[in-house]
């Protein structure tokens, strides 16, 4: 059965090159719409599979509007957007889209989101229907992966997944979407906080996809000295600055044909966030003092503890950036929100090391166990691994009995007095920071604008609001 398709969008040729695209692999369109009025009558004959939403469209109403009804109706919808400004992204999320497609569109891009989108929304129904919210659902299509989230993992997946542990539903369902975006060739933005895997699951991907026999370059952008950034990831030519005595590689090229891993990529300066744009949409590099254009054809794959929304609300990240990485996101759970893999984590760790370190086969107590379950563990698993370390390396039975654990994860109690800056207050000294950078210019290359990635327009509307006066002199540098 085919899955049917409504296109919501106001641009014919956008519009049509979709519907050729999706018709070219087998999905049934079952209309164009250009409004929301038109949108709902084309619904009210026929109910869509999928929609395919445009956020700006012709008339009063917007696609976030029509986003709003077809959540009601369990309708799943993908956003199609141009670059929004921020808080557009937020009334567009609040709405809980299955995906959001940046124009202009690639055919990849655009088969992965719909196909991530029917997993998820069939995981969504079948989570209903164990509520007794609904009745079973049937299949949006023949494919297995839709309705059994118990299936197991291919040979190949087993191995790809080997020092990931646990078996909590929210890992699992990282892992299905893992196993769905692998054999793709799909930019993947890894989500989470600080020691939740980030790495392994990176690995995954790059070791169940098609690229698995070519190099896998890893690059932590915060460790990168901030004038050699563009270097390390571009490459220069002899002579294009001082130091510069020979060519050098940059990380890109080492990985051609295979796939690099930009970890932190919120730490990547803006200047060389431009020039890394024109990578993910041209797949091409130039290196520094260079002429030659160089292609390149690299698996791009992006992570971070951030929050890039926040980010690009202060700033410090390109909007349009965080669209054409947002393609794929994988936000990973902290240990916090997998509790119960805790004690499978804890004996796996414990069987390492003991084994490193020659102390024979060790244990867990109840005790001990008990203990690592009521902490909150704010470095989750990495902060777990090496605990566990120390704790086999001071343990001289086979039994750990007690664990010693940080003040860290223990509740903190914060003083009425403490000052909390607004949202409002932080924009304020972030812009001013720029305008100091700058010297109180605001619009050409050289000005704040142009450093925040914002529209001059855009910048001058939020000094307005925030009282900043560029007349100040000090935003004059001192010498």
């Amino acid at each position: 059965m085919q899955e049917k398709i409504l296109i919501v969008e106001d641009q014919f040729v956008e519009a049509n090159n979709l519907q050729e695209m999706l018709e070219g692999k087998g999905y049934q369109i079952i209309g164009i719409a250009r409004s929301v009025p038109i949108a709902l009558t084309l619904i009210e004959k026929e109910v869509p599979d999928l929609v395919l939403l445009d956020i700006y469209l012709k008339g009063p109403l917007t696609g976030i509007d029509l986003a709003k009804t077809l959540r009601k109706q369990n309708i799943p919808f993908i956003y199609l957007s141009a670059n929004s400004n921020k808080d557009t992204l937020e009334s567009a999320k609040a709405t809980c889209p299955y995906g959001f497609l940046v124009k202009p569109f690639r055919e990849k891009d655009v088969l992965v989101t719909i196909e991530i989108a029917r997993y998820l929304h069939q995981n969504s129904l079948e989570a209903m229907r164990r509520r007794g919210e609904m009745e079973p659902p049937q299949a949006l299509s023949g494919d297995p992966k839709q309705t059994d989230t118990t299936q197991e993992y291919s040979a190949d997946e087993e191995i790809a997944f080997r020092g990931i542990v646990g078996k909590s539903q929210r890992l699992k369902t990282v892992l299905n979407q893992l196993a769905i975006v692998a054999p793709t060739d799909t930019s993947v933005l890894i989500l989470g906080e600080s020691g939740t895997g980030k790495e392994k699951i990176a690995a995954a991907i790059h070791a169940l996809s098609p690229r698995k026999g070519k190099p896998y370059i890893r690059v932590n952008c915060a460790a990168l000295p901030t004038a050699l950034v563009e270097s390390e990831l571009f490459g220069h030519e002899k002579g294009a600055f001082t130091g510069a005595s020979d060519r050098r590689i940059g990380k890109f090229e080492l990985a051609q044909n295979g796939t690099i891993l930009l970890d932190e990529i919120s730490e990547m300066p803006l200047d060389v966030q431009v020039k890394f744009l024109r990578v993910l949409q041209e797949k091409e590099i130039e290196r520094i003092g260079g002429n030659a254009t160089i292609k390149i054809n690299v698996r791009i794959i992006a992570a971070t503890n951030r929050n890039l929304e926040y980010e690009v609300a202060m700033g410090k990240f390109r909007m349009d950036l965080y669209y054409r990485l947002n393609v794929f996101p994988l936000t990973l759970p902290s240990l916090r929100q997998r509790k119960e893999d805790i004690p499978a984590l804890a004996r796996y760790f414990v069987d390492q090391h003991s084994k490193k370190l020659g102390r024979g086969h060790m244990t867990l107590s109840e005790s001990a166990m008990d203990a690592l379950l009521d902490y909150a563990w704010p470095g989750n698993i990495r902060e777990l691994e090496h605990l566990l370390e120390r704790t086999v390396l001071v343990n001289s039975g086979p039994v750990i009995h007690s664990i010693v654990l940080p003040e860290s994860g223990k509740p903190e109690i914060k003083k009425d007095d403490e000052p909390i800056q607004t949202i409002d207050e932080m924009e304020r000294a972030h812009i001013i920071t720029a305008l100091k950078h700058c010297k109180g210019k605001v619009s050409g290359m050289d000005g704040a604008a142009s450093l925040l990635g914002i529209n001059v327009s855009t910048l001058n509307s939020k000094m307005k609001k925030l009282g900043i006066d560029t007349g100040k002199t000090f935003f004059v540098k001192s010498s």
